[in-house]
């Protein structure tokens, strides 16, 4: 599976959003719109429809939305009434098209799709998240799907036009919200009053309610935007982000929304969690950069079409690689981290948003892990343990996947390893946009046959795959 240019969803786009001299750009923008005379405004509305519609759902409400988003900035001529091919012409001058895998795609994590209608017996649908990455190295998170059983896999048709989500209030607790605050930036006397002043669960738009409700003094002390902005920027950190129902799976693009993944939503790891009443939920963790620091974040979906993304928190909630177990480990949910940078550990959370630090895992000691290990994915439960692969770190900084199991009933302790990667970035996985790089974000078992799914790269996804049972017989046990 290659990267598609063409694959693209429009962006507002806001040109010089400084002011210039006493007016801003977009000012001017309006009003030399609302200055063409009718017969261009109409030929232009034809052209723009016709060179763009195609690319995108409902383009020209798109359009009409954006400019009516935009018209107040306009000075002199700002309009009050538009015609449908001015309101065309002004929204499509601010909207860019942004092709969300221009740059590259790679990094899948696979999991059950949730539609399995039309497949053959013994045969499974894949749900495959990718990372897109696209203009400014920024990242989405992508899908893709694969039909796998015994013809091997295969790619299913990827539909376009891509969809954007429509996006939603999420939901916090009073208690979580303070503790995220207090990692963040630590608490003031005026972020303490707001969070007193919040329900004990609360929706992100609540904030404003808080905020209107300070104490004058407080309020009007100086300079308290900076706290203000902060408040509201956590609170919008947990949002839900939500795809018509007659989308498909692979039309569906999470494109950054939060300030604190502004410049990227990267490495999405896909687990199928077992809620522990019977039912499954998708759970993933995220990487969010904001152009100056990384953090892991969640996602939740029941459907993988509605998706619930919160801010985590806690000394384990810290850079990059955190994957979940798909269940519950006595009363504990549990993640595989690398808090450090270097070494594989295990976190700990009650409730799923607050990680702590638990014990190391594994330790790069060998020459392919030489710099850092981590892992590629949620561990995969077998009857032998919780198998994990893992991504190591060599001179030249080379990427290789390599593979531990972990005790079933212990996790925090390694009972077998795969000596040598199971993967390397030998010839045709050599090249790409950053070479010498093999790394997957998640695996799937399908009737006794480990599926794996890889960035060739961070260029490019192909599929591997392997007898379970062959690649457990290979690891050598370690003693206690």
């Amino acid at each position: 599976m290659t990267a598609d240019a063409s694959r693209v969803v429009a962006k507002l786009f806001l040109p010089g959003e400084g002011p210039t001299r006493a007016r801003s750009r977009a000012a001017d923008i309006v009003d030399r719109v609302m200055s063409l005379p009718p017969a261009v405004v109409e030929e232009g509305a034809r052209t723009i429809l016709r060179d763009f519609a195609a690319r995108h759902v409902d383009f020209e409400e798109l359009t009409i939305r954006r400019a009516a988003t935009v018209a107040f900035s306009g000075g002199a001529q700002a309009p009050t009434v538009m015609t449908r091919e001015q309101s065309i012409v002004l929204g499509a001058a601010f909207t860019a098209e942004y092709a969300v895998e221009g740059a590259a795609l790679c990094n899948p994590s696979a999991v059950p799709h949730p539609d399995q209608a039309g497949l053959a017996p013994g045969e499974l649908r894949v749900a495959i998240a990718t990372r897109a990455i696209g203009e400014g190295h920024v990242s989405s998170i992508g899908f893709v799907s694969a039909v796998v059983g015994a013809g091997g896999w295969r790619f299913e048709k990827r539909e376009r036009p891509l969809s954007s989500a429509a996006i939603g209030e999420g939901e916090w607790s009073r208690d979580h919200f303070q503790e995220a605050l207090e990692q963040e930036r630590g608490l003031d006397e005026l972020s303490s009053a707001v969070v007193r002043g919040l329900p004990a669960t609360f929706r992100s738009g609540q904030i404003e309610d808080s905020i209107r409700d300070l104490p004058s003094d407080l309020a009007q002390r100086r300079d308290p935007y900076g706290d203000l902005d902060t408040l509201r920027s956590m609170a919008w950190s947990a949002y839900r982000a939500s795809f018509d129902e007659s989308s498909d799976l692979t039309q569906r693009v999470l494109l950054p929304y939060s300030a604190e993944e502004s410049h990227g939503m990267e490495d999405a790891r896909f687990v199928q969690f077992e809620k522990g009443d019977g039912s499954r939920e998708y759970r993933a963790t995220y990487t969010a950069y904001d152009g100056r620091a990384i953090a892991p974040r969640l996602i939740v979906s029941d459907d993988l079409r509605d998706f619930r993304i919160h801010r985590l928190s806690g000394p384990a909630a810290v850079n990059k690689g955190m994957a979940l177990f798909p269940r519950r480990i006595g009363d504990e949910l549990l993640a595989l981290t690398r808090t450090d940078g270097e070494n594989l550990t295990m976190a700990a959370s009650r409730d799923g948003l607050a990680w702590i630090e638990r014990s190391p895992v594994h330790a790069p000691t060998r020459l392919w892990e030489l710099i850092q290990t981590g892992n590629c994915g949620s561990p995969i439960e077998t009857d032998r343990g919780w198998l994990v692969l893992i991504h190591g770190v060599g001179p030249m900084r080379t990427y290789r996947i390599g593979a531990l199991l972990l005790d079933l009933e212990d996790p925090r302790r390694v009972v077998a390893q795969l000596d040598e990667p199971l993967v390397h970035p030998d010839g045709p996985l050599r090249d790409g946009y950053v070479p010498n790089v093999v790394y997957t974000c998640g695996a799937i078992v399908h009737e006794g046959t480990l599926w794996l799914p890889f960035g060739v790269g961070d260029a490019r996804i192909r599929v591997g795959s392997i007898e379970l049972a062959e690649l457990l017989d290979a690891m050598t046990p370690i003693a206690r």
